[in-house]
Parts: C-alpha cells; structure tokens; sequence
C-alpha cells in the first residue's frame, strides 16, 4: 500500500521525511484523494501546476500527520481541509509572484477544462471561470459549499464563527449568480 503513496510525494533529497507513512496515513490519503484533488483544481486550471499543489497538499499532511490528535467532535476531513487550503492559498501566492507562462489557445483550454463528470461542458466551463474570478478565500467557502460541507464544520475549517460563515456564503453566492449571469 504504501507504494500507491509513493508516486504522490515529490522527490527531493534535500527534505527531510517521516520514515515511512503509517497504514492510517495511506487509508486516509486513499479515502480522501478526491477531496485533495478537488482543492487543487480549483486553485489550478493548468494540470501540471494541479498536480505540482497536488503533490505539495500530500506533503505538508505527511509533514502534519504525525502531530494530527483526533478530536472528539471534529472529522479528519476538516484538518485535512484546512492544511490543503492553507497549502493551496499558499501557493496561489506564490505563483501570482512568478511571470505568467503564456496562454493556452481557446482549443488547448477546452480540453483541459472538458469535465470529470456528466455536466454540461458548457456550464462546467462557466462555472469554473466565474469561481476563478472569485478571491482566494472566496474560493475557499465555494469549495466547501460544493462539498456539502455543514455550516459548523466550514466555520471550523475556516476559523470563524458559523454567523460569519453564512453571511459570508451569501455574498459569495451573490458575487457567483452574477459572474454567471454577466457572462451570458
């Protein structure tokens, strides 16, 4: 099992790793990988820098896992969010700092963004650039939204109160409805 693991962590002799990854840690990485990799599509439209933060999340969970106590009223996929939003904010910051690459055309960019699911194509690609116009941590209670994640829980990921999660949400929902009506 811990080879699956393997091909997430980035390899560079200059970190300095836990030994191995515990049997807990590759069953929650194996449970929670579709919550990691939604994260980091979106806050990264070009697959390879979706992968790079992908790879960065799994990294800094390994670094944490060994101080990660169980609470008795919280979920393993709120400190999970947590670090990967702080991760993937992060390095957000990091790449506005880097020049841009140049643009995909409109071609390369259709297939990029085609959908892992049955939506629309159409409203799929919508969606995403209208929540690719949201701030970063406006994107942040989109994700959580989109995740049916309890007000409760977004508070606790968030570090804020419930109230402010949902007045929050709603600005966010505002700000949403109209990037998608102003773009028709």
């Amino acid at each position: 099992m811990p080879a699956q693991l393997w091909r997430f962590i980035p390899q560079n002799h200059h970190l300095v790793m836990p030994a191995a990854p515990s049997a807990d840690f590759v069953a929650a990485l194996n449970e929670y990988q579709p919550l990691l990799r939604r994260v980091a599509r979106l806050y990264c439209q070009d697959a390879d820098d979706r992968q790079d933060l992908f790879q960065e999340i799994v990294l800094q969970l390994w670094r944490a896992w060994p101080r990660y106590v169980p609470q008795p009223n919280t979920k393993l996929s709120t400190w999970l969010y947590r670090i990967a939003l702080n991760v993937a904010i992060s390095n957000l910051r990091q790449r506005t700092r880097r020049p841009a690459p140049s643009e995909l055309d409109a071609e390369a960019l259709a297939v990029a963004q085609a959908p892992e699911s049955g939506f629309d194509a159409d409203d799929h690609a919508a969606l995403y650039r209208a929540i690719g116009r949201l701030s970063e941590i406006d994107k942040a209670f989109i994700l959580l939204y989109l995740e049916d994640r309890p007000y409760d829980e977004m508070a606790e990921i968030l570090g804020i109160t419930q109230n402010n999660v949902r007045v929050k949400m709603h600005r966010v929902q505002e700000k949403l409805r109209s990037f998608l009506l102003h773009a028709v």
